[in-house]
């Protein structure tokens, strides 16, 4: 069966977004689901972590180099459509998107769960947050006990 969008991916290759969804889908315990399932309003970061994004509470668009008014997040809350779908495969495709930043910024790129205000809106559509509260890195390691 071939993944939604079939056919070549980036530079020509066979698509593997399926298979890296589930790659990804290993970072994501159970345990984070459940949250995510019980509190509106969490955000997922991919970044070297809450103590250096904290500092200046402030992202950078890669394109012009322009300083944004928050964080550059994705909104885990999870949209009405999901229906009764598990909410650990629902993070683990929110967070799916970003999974390239280790290999294209830097290796201790890992990604976090935060609770925080959005105040705008970024460049790739993204939300931009402040008023950031972190919750936790997401392990690499799978909880079984889903």
């Amino acid at each position: 069966m071939s993944p939604p969008g079939g056919g070549l991916g980036r530079h020509g290759r066979p698509h593997t977004r399926t298979r890296h969804l589930r790659n990804v889908h290993v970072l994501v315990l159970a345990r984070r689901g459940r949250l995510v399932a019980a509190r509106r309003g969490l955000y997922g970061r991919w970044s070297l972590g809450p103590e250096q994004d904290l500092a200046e509470t402030s992202s950078t668009d890669d394109l012009t180099g322009v300083a944004l008014p928050g964080l550059s997040a994705s909104p885990l809350d999870i949209e009405d459509w999901w229906g009764d779908r598990p909410t650990h495969v629902w993070v683990a495709r929110r967070l799916y998107d970003y999974s390239h930043l280790p290999r294209v910024r830097d290796p201790g790129t890992r990604p976090w769960v935060l609770a925080a205000t959005e105040t705008s809106g970024g460049p790739d559509d993204e939300p931009l947050v402040t008023d950031v509260h972190p919750l936790g890195w997401i392990s690499p390691q799978v909880d079984s006990r889903g």
